[in-house]
């Protein structure tokens, strides 16, 4: 069992604050992924969990133990770096039975669970290789074996795949999502993709400025994310963000943008919308999409576009459109052959359609 708890955790470089009271329960088994641009904090508040940066106030537990001053090979964890950090001059053997020597654990349990681990990872061919002679995605199963041998009741990666091709960072979050199901125990997870954050996690902290902006699994965060900074960041292509104001008369509110465009906003139970209001349309390009001509659905809102971009990605196409001066992205399965500068009816889901205050940006219907 291992769950951790942070309270008020506050981290200060002399008098500037980088982490803002963060409060965050990670329950036993959970996959959570701390995920956000560069500079957000999630790697200062993995680092806290594991020892190596003090908290300036507040409190880290695992399993109800506050662990401030606890020294890191005292906390139970175990960490896989960005750069692999392995010891170049030790074969993989070596480097995965490291830790265990250090902590004079008998030498025929240090063999087993090597061994034991290097088959899960496919390594057992690869024992008395340095780690020069190995590829990138190679070191860095090792890297995760040298954690695995240690059986903590947490793992931590720091970006455990930024440094490989894209190809090999598709392959390893599969290798990590199985680790999780073998190992059964509670990984903490760092990244700045969100696509690495949507196919890992269970549940996924947004952070910005040292800030949470919200947690949730990954569809919450996708269909109902609380602000503009979380609609913006979750999901690819990036949710179209547009500003407009709210016009028209009770019960047949519009939008009204700057070129004179006005799109309808459909009635919500329990939701009062203020006349005048500025505000950010919010709608995923998957909601944007060719008309059909026998589309009649009454989700639907057809409207003529003029195409200015084509990206054929094979499966799907992305097309960069403008209507009434207002640019959208939209998104089509398949192969549609259109070209820039070709007319194009499209329909709008505008049930899925978001709106957030321009103000605060928190989301409002």
């Amino acid at each position: 069992m291992a769950e951790l708890k942070f309270e008020n955790v506050i981290k200060k470089y002399g008098k500037t604050e980088v982490i803002h009271s963060v409060n965050l329960d990670v329950k036993d088994k959970e996959f959570l992924v701390l995920v956000g641009p560069s500079g957000c904090g999630k790697s200062t508040l993995l680092r806290m969990v594991a020892g190596l940066e003090e908290i300036s106030s507040g409190t880290i537990s695992i399993n109800g133990q506050v662990v401030n001053d606890i020294a890191p090979k005292d906390r139970g964890l175990a960490m896989v770096f960005q750069n692999y950090a392995l010891y170049p001059h030790m074969n993989v053997l070596d480097n995965m039975s490291f830790g265990l020597k250090l902590s004079k654990t008998p030498k025929q349990e240090i063999q087993q669970r090597v061994e034991e681990t290097a088959t899960i990872l496919g390594l057992e061919d690869l024992l008395l290789r340095k780690p020069h002679e190995l590829s990138g995605g190679q070191r860095q199963r090792v890297a995760m074996g040298r954690a695995m041998v240690r059986k903590p009741s947490i793992f931590l990666f720091d970006e455990p795949l930024s440094n490989l091709d894209a190809k090999l960072r598709i392959q390893m979050r599969a290798e990590i999502k199985l680790l999780h199901r073998r190992v059964d125990s509670t990984i903490i997870y760092v990244t700045h993709d969100q696509v690495e954050a949507m196919t890992l996690a269970d549940r996924i902290v947004v952070l910005k400025d040292g800030i949470i902006e919200q947690v949730g699994s990954p569809l919450e965060l996708f269909a109902h994310p609380a602000n503009t900074f979380v609609a913006g960041f979750i999901g690819t292509p990036p949710m179209n963000l547009l500003e407009a104001k709210i016009m028209g008369r009770p019960g047949r509110l519009h939008l009204e943008f700057d070129s004179g465009l006005t799109i309808p906003i459909p009635e919500k139970p329990g939701t009062e919308l203020t006349l005048g209001r500025e505000v950010i349309m919010g709608i995923r390009a998957e909601e944007i999409v060719p008309a059909q001509e026998e589309d009649s659905s009454e989700r639907s809102w057809h409207i003529e576009a003029e195409v200015l971009v084509v990206e054929p990605l094979g499966n799907e196409t992305h097309l960069h459109v403008t209507i009434q001066g207002i640019k959208f992205l939209s998104k089509c399965e398949g192969r549609r052959i259109v070209s820039p500068g070709d007319p194009l009816k499209l329909s709008l889901n505008l049930n899925e359609m978001h709106l957030f205050d321009a103000e605060s940006t928190r989301v409002i219907y």
